[in-house]
């Protein structure tokens, strides 16, 4: 796309009277956004990283707009948490609104009814009809964390499993669930103990069926941790850092009913795919499953943090009274943005929404890799989709084209986040509130840069 001589306009008001449009002004970074990143470097740890090389100073249906005017479509809504749409209306008037009464108290000190009404919400929503309690918290791993504690009070066990590419967070603990180890473990352990790790069902690399791949996971959970001292099994129905790898049909309800025969806590971490991302309300319904409990965060609050475990009453009932909290867990704010969220996921047609761009994502990625061998699998539901790049003979991840893809993008104004194990995924995670031809825009710089690559 060509530059355009204009200066940058006056800082935007976000949301979805954002024009609507890819616009570069500038290379990126831009002199504002240069300048922002070099005290960025100065004053900010080096360990938080970013990808795109902008300061971001509004966002609002599918675009991202920088200090410098440049205005940039979002193929990937903050890891997937600004579904509903940045600066959505009803989410901004919900947080000026409670702004306004009070930001803080303490819900352990002096409750308050959006938090109730938020946890009455989820045991509304999420799988599973059966009488359910909710605990809030700060971020997904946060939720994890506590899931896990749940687990251990409620069964009395300590062993917990995780699966190969999945990602939990970057606590302790969830670094110990996390299977990847750069970035995101290397040099910080010792972690967690009783922490084991079985393998995940990867069609596209093992070839199993989903009854074949769960016998290898249960036999692996009998013969070398034992059901008697297992308390949970934790794993994203979709995998997300791992590669949005998606499990063979029958592979989830196969170990969800060897977790019921044998007391096991089945834990079902939706904090990426859950609200409406993968075109249901959450992920396991698409494979037919009611977790015991589920750990939410990202999409829940419209961009605000907060995060969630769900679950059965008389398992989330196990813990002694004080044993969950913190002193932010369902701030006020965020309880109030999460309302007005799903509000928008249950009456808005968000989740019909996010099929449809699903139809658009796998048909222009299908057809690219119909075209191009480098692309070895699509794969996802809804507006969770990803195209995993190889060697077109030997199906060897390929991670340098995939970087050096994502790299042209973003120069072109597209955000697109990489991800998998060995670094060699794009993930598609657009708000869905982006428009079909902003989307198929965005497609296009896409294919432009894998020709190019």
């Amino acid at each position: 796309m060509a530059l355009l001589d204009t200066a940058a306009p006056a800082v935007p008001l976000g949301g979805p009277d954002l024009p609507q449009e890819r616009r570069l002004v500038t290379d990126l970074p831009g002199p504002r956004s240069a300048e922002i990143l070099a005290r960025k470097a100065d004053a900010v740890a080096a360990g938080v990283g970013h990808t795109v090389p902008i300061a971001a100073v509004a966002a609002g249906g599918g675009v991202v707009v920088d200090a410098d005017g440049n205005s940039l479509i979002d193929l990937g809504s903050g890891i997937a948490v600004t579904t509903v749409g940045n600066a959505h209306p009803k989410v901004a008037a919900a947080v000026a609104a409670q702004a306004a009464q009070f930001t803080h108290t303490c819900f352990m000190i002096s409750p308050y009814e959006s938090y109730v009404g938020v946890a009455e919400a989820l045991n509304r929503v999420t799988p599973g009809d059966f009488a359910k309690k909710s605990a809030l918290f700060n971020s997904g791993a946060e939720a994890v964390e506590n899931a896990i504690k749940i687990a251990r009070k409620h069964t009395g066990r300590q062993a917990v499993v995780a699966f190969d590419h999945g990602y939990h967070g970057r606590t302790n603990l969830t670094m110990a669930l996390t299977a990847k180890s750069m970035p995101y473990k290397s040099g910080f352990g010792p972690f967690a103990p009783e922490v084991y790790r079985a393998p995940m069902s990867y069609p596209f690399r093992d070839g199993l069926e989903g009854a074949e791949a769960a016998a290898r996971v249960i036999l692996q959970l009998e013969k070398q941790i034992g059901a008697d001292n297992l308390a949970a099994v934790i794993i994203e129905p979709i995998q997300g850092e791992g590669g949005f790898i998606v499990p063979a049909d029958g592979f989830l309800p196969a170990i969800v009913d060897w977790c019921r025969a044998n007391g096991v806590v089945f834990i079902a971490d939706e904090v990426q795919t859950g609200f409406a991302r993968t075109g249901h309300m959450f992920a396991s319904e698409i494979f037919g499953i009611e977790p015991d409990l589920i750990t939410t965060a990202k999409g829940i609050a419209g961009g605000l943090p907060l995060a969630a475990v769900t679950g059965r009453s008389e398992i989330m009932d196990a813990s002694h009274s004080g044993g969950l909290g913190g002193t932010y867990g369902g701030n006020p704010i965020a309880c109030a943005a999460a309302l007005a969220s799903i509000d928008v996921f249950e009456n808005d047609g968000v989740i019909e929404r996010a099929r449809e761009i699903g139809e658009i994502l796998i048909g222009r990625l299908t057809g690219l890799q119909a075209e191009d061998a480098r692309i070895g699998d699509v794969r996802g539901h809804g507006a969770m989709v990803a195209a995993e790049f190889v060697d077109p003979e030997t199906k060897a991840p390929d991670a340098a084209l995939t970087a050096a893809v994502a790299k042209a993008c973003i120069a072109q104004g597209v955000i697109v986040l990489t991800c998998g194990t060995y670094g060699n995924v794009i993930r598609f995670l657009p708000p869905l509130s982006i428009g079909d031809e902003l989307l198929n825009e965005g497609l296009d710089v896409v294919a432009e840069a894998l020709a190019s690559a």
